[in-house]
């Protein structure tokens, strides 16, 4: 009997398994071949009777173990048909553990190795364990036969049969297309993997499955890399060569081996080659050495396949696969089995480096249309099937595109085999919208029955996940259940192999059928378990970098994890969720809400391309609008995509989510693999404004593909094709596209190797894009001949603005006329014409063909072509072979070829004998304006200006000049030419004929002529000399590096009198700078370069040629005493005024002698300057003594021994002499010789010794000197170390000083020290004394010295160290015959102390005090004493109070001073902090004034009722005071019966209705009143019609000022009323009060009575021109200042004004700010002798005023400040002011701030100061002048101040 018999004890129950397997015997075989991978099922068991054969098979897998059996049983009850009381008693017997006997469990614990593969031997031992035996070589080649048929056969048995499952389509096993193949043919770059980079992939080629190994060639790569993306069929390609070698296909290879990572990982131990081949893959039957020495001779038919590259990228801890990696690697660097042919397939990025760069890389593309469609002909055998499932694809889109990947081909294919017969044509579309439902279709179509368990398809998502989170992709019987394995094996869900670890180690392992299945079902698990929770299901939704890097410790296998969950959040998936879940539907919308909830939260991210792609997947599989319009619409508008393969279902999805958004996006796909049809999935979508392709892959396919998405773009303005391999095929179907697409504006097919041909077809479309700005096809190689063609193009093509080619650039430029919509869409043809129309003369063509290989054929062709173009703008031929022949011929035709800025011929082989034939050529050219060459720098650059008739005309004048400005030096107008030869190895023997060739150009204008940089040595400058009379008026010679002597540089001072246009010799001689120029340039604003030139600027300014003096600089020479003499002999003969500056290292005493012996025969020096030249101590007496024996000279500068400076006087000058030796270090010693040659100076005003070393002693030694200096003006001894010494001993000197009027002394960080005198002697004296720090001992000296100083009427003492006590002594001290002296004191303790202790200092004085002032705030006491002390003063004696707290003592201060000082007039107490009042009951005081002050309500009664006391009161300020209600109401009831008042001020005091009716009853009986000021309070119409009532009696008002109270138009009527009866009003302030004209031309009429009216202002009101024509009628003739600011007032209101007040004799000030005055400004013509300040800021003055203007400010002789801001002109607005600033003697300051004045304009201005003017600053900020021109300026002028604050400082010292 059977042993299994025997177990069972159930004879029956085994029989009824046998029969019911016999009946389904392929079923059977199935199953063998899933649980037992190994099985060999090969013909010899076919012999034996089917029971047997199924008795044989159960005995196999009943002896692998209880796992099997258990699963397998579980097989059978899930698929065949088994009566339910059979599956009852095989469940409860074979389906658990109890059922399998231990016997046969034993049994099956060791599988004896022969079981591997039935029909094949092998020993059991390892191939490493046996030594080495010695054979034959016969013997051993039988061996290897042997075992080379071993491998084959157990291929063949391995592939030999398919067999499909029950209920499947038989094609499922058998269908295999082969993917696109397309070979790279880059480098394999393992660092950055193969994705990074630019990548090379052949395009339109396909690679076959027998191209793969070329084994042809044997120098060709040995290693080939397959890279594809999941999916795309790698590890199925690597099986199909297996099967392929083993039906002899592949025959150049007699063994192949193919290993698997994924199973390689599992390896824990270090292994052989020998040991990977035999034990791990098949084993020979003996001698495995031999077996293995003949395949390392035949290495070269030895092939290797390892799948799974990428999945070996992990270390896998410490016991990882190394050892394989290292086998791995030594295979591929030939160290091991040199000469075999490996191939590893892997997911693209990054490699290990083991890998060679030369290894042959192919790419994985996966399917097209065609390769689609022909995998679902195999598929469906039967005809109407394969129709629908092709009618399916071509209706739905989605799924065309999921079908380019193979696996989910295959899988669609299933699931349409699963609806196609039970559901309507087209319903796919619903069905299988998404990748995620077309898994869930697909799981649904392999259930067998139609019933999905639910249970067990959780659970064996859950293992999905687990091994999905462990990185684990193989299982075995003990990961998984046997009830989940019969499922498994049942949907086809898992698949078994055998997994072999070590020599007679192997089992069974299972996986699932693809990695994105086991993804799909983990997703499932997560989104239906309840064993999950929300939390941890959002942590699964992540996004994944495709640049995939194998850094971490495990493999990342959840790639589509993301994705499905976000599929299977669709409310399409809820239904199969809920069945999942068992109806739990709350929880699975919950779980769906939170996945849609966190892919909302990664749209509004940063996200790298990458990761938006797998956004757009997951967002696509959602199918939720709201959230694709807010993916969409958060993507950044540039959209880069860089190195990462991207697929048609990429792009697809992309383009799925784009069509949610409204704003145009830039796509920029940058070295990512693109399949050749992924443009496709591109069509239609209108989002996108800007394309990119930059990649090698792109080719003709990719091309075609491209144009026909193109025109389906509406919105496409630049399209960008770089870096491809296109050719001429693929680029006409763009050519054919582009004129679809007229709203192109930029075209690129940069670095694409076209040839001319294809350029010039591309060119040929341009006519055709109205819009196209620019071409770009650079990066093609085009020949010279193309290149002409393509210039023609440019001619003759009307909107190309530019063409530049240079090498390989190759860019046209162009500018679309503008255009409707309309004319768009109209027909080429007819907007060619329309550009016809329009002609070529309306632009300008740059044509740059630089390093282009050009010959002179050439330059004539281009010659004649552009002839026939349009103007040009620049021409740059530089860098080609035109030579001297090429270049004379372009420099003949620049005049005709009509060029306006430039022709560039640099770098084109010209000699020198060649520059004389371009000079020739251009000497007729009128629009030259610079030719610059040189032929060291092989450099020939003609410049142009304007043509004559094409200059602006007059008026435009002005801004041409501030145009010049701003250009380069080089850039002159066009009458200026430059002309520059520089290092061109000119001698003197070429330059007759040199000259000759530049006279033609002479007469073309000013010429600069610049020899610098050759050879023309001593000869040469004189031969020049001689021949530049005939070369006309230079405007500049530059001479520079032309080795000339100092004899030859000091001889061309002679020039000065031989060229009437040299004004400027400037000489460096050790660098060899040497420069001649004429009179039109800059006075030194610019520091390097050349100066610019201003046509006809002297004349254009009415500067007369004798402003500007001649000057000579010399500097780096060595000034010796001959040289001097010889230089001042040969500039004797020089026309002046004349300018001579000098610097050396170290000048001599002896030269410096020589030099100023020499002065009296120079009358024409007016300057005479030693820069940054070392000189002796003895320097300072040498030019002390030039004063007495040269009298023309005006002021003599010396500072620090290095800077020296001597101003001489023309003979009307009749100024004094200023003297100054700064940093000189003189001391005691040389005062006396000093102050001796000062005093032969007669007419000596300044004198500065500051910063030398003068000390206590030498300050002495100069003051016993002073009276014998004859100084009027003054003296400055400032930093010289003095101390407290030096400041007594001037006290004691000022008697003996009868002509110093004012001295000051600041011993502190100043350090200054100065003293004033006057021409005559004067009586009063002022003595300033700052931080000297005296001592106790001190103060008796000071005071002796002013008690002698009888003519010192004041003294200030700050910070001096004194205190009280001192200052008491002091005071008691001084003593005088008579007169006044006031001591001013400013200590820290000021406002600390008492004010009675600070009165009783005061009552020390030894004379009479008439006056004392207190200022807290500014810690001063000022005391005023006169002499002799009188008992009883019959003068007032004066107390100011200022910023002090009088606190509790203000009472009894009050009752002091009334006692000691009985006729004490003023109190001022201002401002301050008053708490109790004042008791004025008894105080005769006539003004009061208490401002600024926050005084209580108690002491505000008190100050009311000493004020209501006080009734001789005449004057009363309360200004800006705090006051309440009810204190205020006080203070007016107090004002009642002060019939005597003059004065009151009441400005910013808050006066409500009650108090202004108290105020206005008080005025009504103040006849006397003079002047009343109310400003700020807020009077209102109404309070304004009461107050004039009141004022009707005080017909001695003179000042009424009501500013700021908003009295409006009836306030001004009643005002109006009483003005006329107001004889002596001198001054009316109201503005700022919403006067309309209405009430201003009222209160015109009134003033017209207002005879004495002298100050008028009424500024900020809307007045209008009829105020101001009434004002005009008829002004008050005493009229001294008039303000009107903002005031509306028009052109016509202010010319009626400036009539009115032209001759005004006492007109002081005039403000007309912030009115529109264009065409209406100030026109005076005759004078006004007392005009001070005219303020026209933001006037809105323009160019047709100024000049009336400018005239008007010379009929001006007092005016002192001009405020000018928003000036509209510009150039002519400064040039214009400039010529008058000289005239305007008086003149202090000019405001120009936020105008439109240029730097050329600055620099006019610069020159009218320079003319003479006594202006201290001209203020230019916010104008639009560049910051360097703003310094160079301000270093040249420094009164120009460019600063935004006021940085006016005081005129510079001696002007």
């Amino acid at each position: 009997m059977d042993p299994i018999d025997l177990q069972l004890g159930n004879k029956n129950l085994w029989s009824c398994l046998v029969r019911l397997l016999s009946k389904d015997p392929e079923w059977l075989n199935a199953k063998m071949k899933f649980f037992l991978p190994n099985t060999d099922l090969d013909s010899r068991n076919e012999t034996l009777d089917p029971e047997q054969r199924v008795i044989l098979q159960l005995n196999k897998l009943h002896v692998q173990g209880s796992a099997t059996w258990q699963s397998f049983i579980h097989c059978v009850c899930m698929q065949l048909e088994v009566p339910l009381e059979l599956e009852v008693l095989l469940l409860s017997t074979f389906g658990c553990d109890d059922g399998f006997t231990s016997q046969l469990g034993a049994e099956g614990k060791s599988l004896p190795e022969s079981r591997l593969h039935q029909g094949l031997k092998r020993p059991h031992q390892s191939c490493g364990s046996s030594p080495r035996r010695k054979q034959c070589r016969k013997q051993q080649l039988e061996l290897a036969k042997k075992y080379l048929q071993l491998l084959r056969t157990s291929a063949q048995q391995r592939y030999g049969s398919r067999i499909p499952g029950s209920g499947q389509p038989h094609a499922l096993h058998q269908v295999y297309v082969p993917p696109i193949l397309r070979r790279a043919t880059a480098s394999l770059d393992t660092q950055e993997g193969a994705i990074m980079g630019d990548l090379k992939v052949e395009d339109g080629t396909d690679v076959s499955i027998s191209d793969l190994f070329n084994t042809r060639v044997n120098k060709g790569p040995r290693v080939t890399v397959l890279l594809g993306k999941a999916g795309m069929g790698k590890t199925t390609l690597a099986h199909r060569l297996c099967q392929k070698w083993a039906e002899g296909h592949l025959d150049c290879f007699q063994a192949l081996f193919l290993f698997e990572f994924r199973q390689l990982n599992l390896i824990t131990r270090f292994l052989t080659l020998s040991q990977l081949l035999f034990d791990l893959y098949l084993s020979p039957e003996s001698d495995p050495d031999a077996v293995f020495q003949y395949l390392e001779k035949n290495a070269d038919q030895v092939l290797l396949i390892f799948d799974g590259l990428d999945e070996a990228l992990q270390p896998m801890g410490p016991d990882g696969p190394g050892s394989v990696l290292t086998l791995f690697s030594r295979l591929c660097r030939g160290t091991l089995l040199p000469g075999c042919r490996v191939m590893a397939t892997s997911r693209p990025g990054k490699l290990p480096a083991c890998l060679p760069a030369e290894a042959a890389t192919v790419y994985m593309l996966g399917f097209d249309g065609p390769r689609v469609e022909e995998y679902v002909n195999h598929f469906f055998s039967a005809q109407p099937l394969q129709e629908g499932a092709l009618a399916e694809l071509q209706t739905n889109g989605r799924l065309r595109s999921l079908c380019a990947v193979p696996a989910l081909c295959q899988v669609a294919c299933l699931c349409l085999h699963h609806l196609l017969p039970d559901h309507a044509p087209g319903q796919s579309v619903a069905l299988l919208p998404t990748m995620t439902q077309l898994y869930m279709q697909m799981v649904l179509a392999l259930s067998p029955r139609g019933h999905l368990p639910t249970t067990s398809l959780l659970d064996l998502g859950e293992v999905a996940l687990r091994g999905l989170e462990t990185g684990k992709v193989i299982f075995y019987a003990k990961d998984i259940a046997p009830p989940l394995i019969a499922f498994g094996a049942t949907h086809s869900l898992l698949t078994s192999f055998c997994v072999r670890t070590g020599p007679g180690h192997q089992q069974t392992g299972y996986a699932f059928t693809h990695v994105s299945l086991q993804e799909f079902l983990a997703a499932l698990h997560l989104m239906a378990s309840p064993k999950v929770d929300k939390d941890t299901l959002t942590q699964h939704v992540t996004l994944h970098s495709r640049w995939v890097q194998r850094t971490k410790a495990r493999l990342d296998l959840s790639d589509h994890l993301p994705t499905f969950l976000a599929g299977l959040a669709s409310c399409t998936c809820r239904p199969f969720l809920s069945h999942l879940a068992q109806g739990n539907e709350d929880c699975v919308g919950t779980k769906q809400a939170a996945v849609v909830q966190v892919l909302k939260k990664l749209a509004t991210r940063k996200l790298t391309g990458p990761k938006v792609v797998e956004l757009c997947h997951c967002v696509n599989e959602t199918q939720e609008p709201e959230l694709a319009s807010l993916t969409a619409q958060s993507l950044p508008y540039q959209l880069p995509f860089h190195n990462f393969p991207l697929t048609c279902t990429d792009l697809a999805t992309l383009t799925n989510i784009l069509e949610h958004r409204e704003a145009p996006i830039h796509l920029d796909f940058d070295g990512c693999p693109l399949e050749p049809h992924c443009p496709e999935a591109l069509v239609g979508c209108g989002q996108i404004e800007n394309l990119s392709f930059k990649s090698r892959k792109c080719g003709d396919a990719f091309a075609e593909a491209l144009s026909r998405s193109l025109p389906t773009m509406g919105r496409l303005q630049m399209l960008g094709l770089a870096g491809s391999k296109i050719t001429a095929r693929g680029i006409s179907h763009l050519v054919k596209a582009l004129p679809l697409c007229p709203q192109l504006e930029e075209v690129s097919f940069r670095d694409n190797q076209l040839s001319d041909q294809v350029v010039l077809n591309i060119v040929e479309v341009l006519p055709h894009l109205p819009r196209l700005r620019k071409l770009d096809l650079s990066g093609n190689s085009v020949c010279v001949s193309t290149l002409l063609c393509l210039a023609r193009v440019a001619v003759t093509c009307p909107t190309i603005r530019t063409l530049q080619a240079r090498k390989a650039d190759l860019i046209f430029l162009l500018s679309p006329p503008t255009e409707t919509t309309a004319e768009l869409q109209r027909a080429p043809d007819l907007q060619e014409s329309d550009g016809q129309r329009k002609g070529a003369q309306s632009r300008s063509l740059t044509l740059r063909l630089q390093k282009c290989q050009l010959q002179v054929h050439d330059a004539e062709t281009l010659i004649a072509l552009l002839q026939e173009g349009p103007h040009l703008e620049e021409v740059d031929l530089s860098g080609n072979q035109l030579e001297d022949e090429g270049c004379r011929l372009m420099a003949e035709a620049a005049s005709q070829l009509h060029i306006a800025r430039k022709l560039d011929l640099s770098d084109n082989g010209l000699s020198l004998a060649g520059v004389h034939c371009v000079l020739k050529a251009v000497s007729a050219c009128w629009t030259l304006a610079e030719l610059h060459i040189s032929l060291r720098h092989k450099t020939v650059i003609f410049m142009f200006a304007q043509e004559p008739e094409e200059q602006e005309g007059p008026q435009e004048r002005a801004a041409f000049l501030d145009s010049l400005m701003l250009q380069m030096p080089s850039e002159l107008p066009l009458s200026s030419r430059r002309m520059r030869l520089t290092h061109c190895g000119l001698q003197a023997k070429h330059l007759e004929q040199l000259c000759k060739a530049l006279g033609g150009s002479c007469h073309l204008g000013h010429l600069h002529l610049d020899f610098s940089g050759n050879a023309l040595g001593d000869e040469g400058a004189t031969r020049l000399a001689q021949l530049l009379p005939g070369l006309g008026a230079l405007q500049s010679l530059n001479l520079s590096e032309n080795g000339l002597s100092l004899d030859a540089v000091l001889g061309l001072a002679r020039c000065f009198s031989t060229l009437q246009w040299l004004f400027h010799l400037d000489i460096s001689f050790e660098s060899q700078h040497i420069l001649l120029r004429g009179d039109k340039t800059g006075r030194d604003i610019w520091a390097t370069g050349s100066s610019p030139d201003f046509p006809a600027g002297a004349e254009f300014l009415g500067f007369r040629r004798r402003c500007i003096p001649r000057s000579l600089r010399l500097s780096e020479c060595p000034l010796e005493p001959p040289s001097l003499t010889h230089l001042c002999a040969t500039l004797k003969e020089c026309p002046g005024p004349l300018e001579l500056q000098l610097s050396c290292e170290f000048l001599s005493d002896q030269s410096l002698e020589t030099l100023l012996d020499c002065l009296p025969r120079l009358p024409q020096l007016s300057l005479l300057q030693l820069n940054q030249t070392g000189l002796s101590p003895k320097s300072p007496f040498l030019l002390a003594n030039t004063l007495s024996l040269c009298p023309r000279v005006k002021k003599v500068d010396l500072r620090s021994l290095h800077h020296a400076t001597l101003h001489f006087r023309s003979n009307e000058e009749q100024e004094g002499v200023c003297c100054g030796f700064t940093g000189c270090s003189l001391s005691q010693e040389h005062v006396e010789s000093l102050c001796r040659l000062l005093s032969k100076c007669k007419d000596l005003s300044q004198v500065d010794l500051s910063a030398n070393l003068l000390g206590d002693s030498g300050l002495r030694c100069l003051l016993e000197c002073l009276p014998q200096v004859p100084i009027s003006g003054s003296l400055d001894l400032s930093h010289n170390s003095v101390s407290q010494e030096s400041a007594l001993y001037l006290v004691e000197t000022l008697p003996s000083c009868p002509r110093v009027r004012e001295a000051s002394v600041n011993l502190g960080s100043e350090q200054s020290f100065r003293i004033h005198f006057s021409k005559e002697d004067q009586a009063g004296k002022t003595l300033r004394l700052s931080e000297c720090s005296f001592r106790p001992e001190h103060v008796s000296r000071l005071a002796t010295g002013l008690s002698q100083s009888l003519q010192l009427t004041e003294l200030t003492l700050t910070q001096c160290c004194l205190d009280q006590e001192q200052l008491a002594i002091l005071l008691s001290l001084v003593g005088r015959p008579a007169g006044l002296f006031s001591l001013r004191v400013q200590e820290p303790w000021a406002d600390r102390a008492g004010i009675l202790s600070l009165l009783e200092v005061c009552a020390q004085a030894s004379g009479s005090v008439t006056e004392i002032s207190i200022s807290k705030t500014q810690q001063q006491l000022c005391v005023q004493l006169e002499f002799p002390r009188q008992e009883e003063n019959p003068e007032a004696v004066a107390l100011r109070l200022a910023h002090c707290d009088l606190g509790t003592h203000h009472s009894l201060l009050v009752g002091q001073l009334m006692e000691t000082c009985a006729r004490l007039q003023q109190l001022r107490s201002a401002p301050g902090n008053s708490t109790q009042g004042s008791r004025l009951t008894c105080c005769p005081l006539t003004p009061t004034r208490l401002t600024s002050s926050c005084v209580s309500t108690e002491g505000l009664a008190h100050l009311a009722s000493g004020l209501g006391h006080c009734h001789h009161l005449e004057e009363l300020d309360l200004s800006n005071n705090q006051f309440d209600e009810e204190g205020t109401k006080a203070l007016m009831k107090a004002l009642e019966g002060k019939w005597m008042l003059k004065r009151l001020d009441l400005g910013h005091l808050l006066l409500n209705s009650s108090a202004l009716t108290l105020l206005t009853h008080g005025l009504s009986h103040m006849t006397r009143l003079q002047s009343l000021r109310l400003k700020r309070n807020s009077i209102g119409d109404v309070g304004c019609c009461h107050l004039s009532e009141a004022l009707r009696a005080a017909t001695s008002l003179e000042e009424l000022d009501l500013s700021h109270n908003q009295i409006g138009d009836a306030g001004v009527q009643h005002l109006a009323t009483i003005l006329p009866g107001l004889p002596e009003l001198r001054k009316i302030d109201l503005s700022v009060n919403s006067i309309s004209p209405a009430g201003g031309m009222q209160l015109a009429e009134s003033l017209i009575l207002c005879r004495h009216l002298e100050e008028l202002m009424l500024g900020c009101n809307a007045l209008g021109d009829p105020t101001a024509l009434g004002l005009a009628r008829e002004l008050p003739q005493h009229l001294r200042i008039l303000h009107l600011p903002f005031s509306h007032l028009g052109p016509g209101g202010a010319l009626s004004l400036t009539q009115a007040l032209d001759g005004s004799p006492h007109l002081e000030e005039i403000s007309l700010a912030e009115n529109n005055l264009a065409g209406g400004v100030l026109r005076f013509c005759k004078e006004l002798p007392l005009l001070r300040q005219i303020d026209l800021v933001s006037c809105k003055i323009d160019n047709q005023t100024i000049k009336l203007l400018t005239s008007s400010f010379t009929r001006c002789p007092a005016l002192e400040v001009i405020l000018v801001l928003s000036w509209l002109g510009k150039g002519k607005a400064a040039a214009e002011l400039a010529q008058v600033l000289p005239q305007m003697g008086r003149l202090k300051r000019v405001d120009l701030e936020k105008n439109q004045i240029t730097a050329f304009g600055a620099w006019l201005l610069a020159e009218g100061l320079a003319q003479g003017s006594s202006i201290q600053v001209i203020r230019l900020w916010n104008n639009p002048i560049p910051c360097d021109m703003a310094q160079r300026l301000k270093s040249q002028e420094p009164r120009l101040d460019f600063a935004f604050f006021d940085n006016q400082s005081q005129a510079p010292w001696g002007t």
